[in-house]
Formats: C-alpha cells, sequence, structure tokens
C-alpha cells in the first residue's frame, strides 16, 4: 500500500510537485501461511503525488492502488486475494493512503512516514520506515523511495481463513517520483 518522499533538493522548491511513476512503482506484500510457507504478491500500478507540506520542507505524500492491479504466481491465488475474503475488490476497487506531513530530513536521513490507509473500506493509521534517499542532483531526474511497513489483515476486516493465514501482512513499496512543476 503505499508511498513516497522527496529529494534533498525538493524542499529548495515549492513551485514543484511529485508525481508518483505509476508504471515504475509498486507495492509487494507478504504473509504466512501455516507458519512454514508463504504468499507473496504485488501491485503493479501506484499513482498519486506528493504535494508540499504545511510546514516548511514537509511532504504530505496521497496515492492510490487499483486493487485489480495485484500479480500473484498462480491465477487461482490472484483471484483469491481479490475476492470478498480478502481484498474484496468488486466492491473496494482501490486502496488509498494519505500521510501525515514528514519532514524532508526524515526523507534524507531515514525516518518515519506516518498516515491513514483506507483498504475495503476501512481507514486506519499505518506507519512505514524510510529508507535513506540518495538521489541525484539532476532536477529531471526520478527519484525512487522504498519504504517498509506492516499491518494486521484483521484491522482491514480480513478475518477468514485466521488458522491458515498470518494475521501480520509486510508491505514493500518501491516508488519513483517524476518532478512536475505548477
Amino acid at each position: 500500500m503505499l508511498l513516497w518522499l522527496p529529494l534533498p533538493l525538493l524542499a529548495a522548491n515549492s513551485d514543484t510537485d511529485y508525481r508518483i511513476d505509476p508504471g515504475a512503482s509498486q507495492a509487494a506484500f507478504h504473509l504466512r501461511v501455516f507458519w512454514v510457507d508463504s504468499v507473496n504478491g504485488h501491485f503493479t500500478h501506484v499513482d498519486g503525488d506528493m504535494l508540499p507540506g504545511p510546514h516548511p520542507a514537509s511532504w504530505v505524500v496521497n496515492a492510490t492502488i487499483p486493487v485489480d492491479s495485484v500479480a500473484m504466481s498462480s491465477t487461482h491465488l490472484r483471484q483469491w486475494v481479490l475476492d470478498r475474503s480478502f481484498f474484496d475488490a468488486k466492491d473496494h476497487p482501490t486502496i488509498h493512503f494519505v500521510s501525515d506531513p514528514i519532514a524532508q530530513s526524515a526523507l534524507d536521513d531515514g525516518g518515519t512516514l506516518t498516515g491513514y490507509l483506507t483498504l475495503r473500506g476501512i481507514t486506519a493509521p499505518i506507519r512505514f520506515a524510510v529508507e535513506p534517499m540518495h538521489c541525484e542532483q539532476s532536477v529531471s531526474a526520478p527519484c525512487t523511495i522504498v519504504l517498509h511497513g506492516d499491518l494486521h489483515r484483521s484491522t482491514f476486516g480480513m478475518t477468514s481463513d485466521r488458522v491458515a493465514l498470518s494475521d501480520s501482512v509486510q508491505l514493500n513499496l518501491s516508488i519513483t517520483l517524476q518532478r512536475e512543476t505548477r
């Protein structure tokens, strides 16, 4: 699910926004099955932007993931995660994330990105660890941000298969930002 952060030179230009490059970004998930195996998948489309936040040198991320962009190792697994008992793609076709403002220094040095994730129509707080960014200084070069987090399926109403599936889901995101000038 989700999310994105700036280059060291981002804070210098408030006339600049950053779009998430949907083709170069992805969100991967991993959960345990019967404590010995795992289910892995990823979303091939992440869209959104990162805008200057309400405080100097801060940013706010707004990202959306179409649930049907999920890719799995088999058609059977893909259908299962799209079904009502997991993502419920028919009734909830998108996953949405809006961050709290994050300081530029937390992006440069690594830190924590907090915000709210909406999944299956339920909104809950979430926290991501942000790896330190060392982006190229070229203003036109894309920047890739790496985030790691965990969520609990039960928080978002995914309570089926409790015996077989772990409640904890690991999230790993690789988000590529492209600069846009207003």
